[in-house]
């Protein structure tokens, strides 16, 4: 299938509207036979739902489309050639999505490698270990442009193939400071995706949205250093939901930044300790292609518990509801900002630091300091008890 320009600029129309999710969306072309056939038919269902229900006007789609075109992206569609096979499986795949760079490398093996944003040192090495390990197999990795995690694995596979998917618009990058990152994935033949809107500012409920596209894209999930309510975790739920594997890379019991991968194991999920752990699971799979109803290979983690984040019309009449519920204890409707003031040198140190030992260069090369000032800060917290002296001049955070 291959929608004309018309029928991009009425499935655009449609899925902007309030209201219409990929479920609703999917419902309304099934029952009405097109997307131009179904906004016709807004009002009539606007009237039965009992509430307002306003089309995305053809002004708004076409200026969508031309600032798209005009950063270099372009719409793509499900059921279209170029549209990611693997995320066109899943139940809640976007009816569009705005690609920026290359679609050759949606359709090719991936795996999403997905973890904290205010990761230790030791955790940024084994990422970018196994990230190199992954890509030198062959596979792409997916993530979620965030820091800490996802930008290491998304800069350690850069010549190999990496695939960033964005909560906000094309033209919103988040955080600001990688819009340097994204330039490299595009001009290494990389891929950039998002679901929303042109100058959609993202919003806290956006980023659990973008991590169901994350796991769809991929045969699995790797999860690196995550706390028990971590947004890593909601991608791991998502690659349950969509019968996907899940990986975890354990950490010690004394790092909140690896409770939740901990967990994880600890409900099933595939242990990693090297890249040969994650290849040995995939690889079959791989082998014998997707298939939407095939068990996992192993034991999964029960993540049920985890709430959906967007709401859709009910288009059998009733009360509109959102799919699943969402915790009343968390707010996803605020805009994110980004911190008025950054780190300064031993702030950056002390959160890099963990109760498993790093090297100090390694650490140096984190925190994006030099040698002197690492020693400086590590002499500082050394004097106040707060660090443990290893072999080979390697650190490691006290607990307290």
């Amino acid at each position: 299938m291959q929608l004309t320009d018309a029928q991009r600029l009425d499935w655009l129309r449609l899925i902007r509207t309030e209201g219409i999710g990929p479920r609703s969306f999917r419902s309304l072309i099934n029952r009405f036979g097109g997307a131009a056939a179904a906004l016709e038919a807004l009002p009539d269902l606007s009237r039965r739902q009992g509430r307002r229900i306003e089309p995305f006007s053809r002004a708004q789609a076409e200026d969508e489309i031309a600032a798209l075109t005009r950063l270099g992206g372009r719409l793509l569609a499900t059921g279209e050639a170029t549209y990611p096979r693997l995320l066109q499986l899943t139940d809640a795949a976007p009816p569009l999505i705005a690609l920026r760079g290359a679609p050759q490398i949606l359709n090719r093996p991936s795996v999403a490698l997905v973890g904290s944003r205010n990761a230790s040192t030791a955790g940024l090495a084994f990422t970018e270990r196994l990230a190199r390990g992954l890509g030198q197999a062959g596979l792409v990795v997916v993530s979620g442009l965030a820091r800490g995690i996802d930008a290491r694995a998304h800069k350690a596979t850069l010549q190999t193939g990496t695939i960033a998917v964005m909560a906000g618009g094309q033209d919103r990058i988040y955080p600001a400071s990688h819009v340097g990152l994204v330039d490299a994935i595009l001009g290494e033949g990389g891929a950039v995706l998002a679901e929303m809107p042109m100058g959609w500012e993202a919003r806290g409920r956006d980023f659990p949205r973008r991590n169901r596209i994350i796991s769809g894209l991929a045969y699995g999930t790797i999860v690196v250093e995550a706390a028990r309510r971590s947004g890593s975790l909601i991608t791991a739920r998502y690659a349950l939901e969509q019968n996907r594997e899940v990986f975890a890379v354990p950490g010690s019991p004394l790092d909140p930044r690896a409770e939740g991968t901990n967990d994880l194991i600890r409900q099933g999920a595939t242990l990693v300790a090297d890249v040969d752990h994650v290849l040995d699971v995939i690889g079959p799979i791989i082998e014998r292609g997707p298939d939407p109803d095939a068990a996992p290979a192993r034991q999964q983690p029960d993540l049920a518990e985890q709430p959906d984040f967007w709401d859709e019309i009910d288009l059998e009449g009733r009360a509109s509801l959102p799919i699943g519920g969402a915790d009343p204890d968390l707010v996803f409707d605020a805009p994110v900002v980004e911190p008025d003031k950054p780190m300064d040198d031993r702030q950056t140190i002390i959160a890099l630091l963990g109760p498993s030992p790093v090297g100090t260069d390694e650490l140096a090369r984190s925190a994006g300091v030099g040698a002197r000032v690492v020693q400086t800060v590590l002499l500082e917290l050394e004097l106040d008890g707060r660090i443990e002296r290893h072999g080979s001049g390697a650190v490691s955070l006290v607990s307290r």
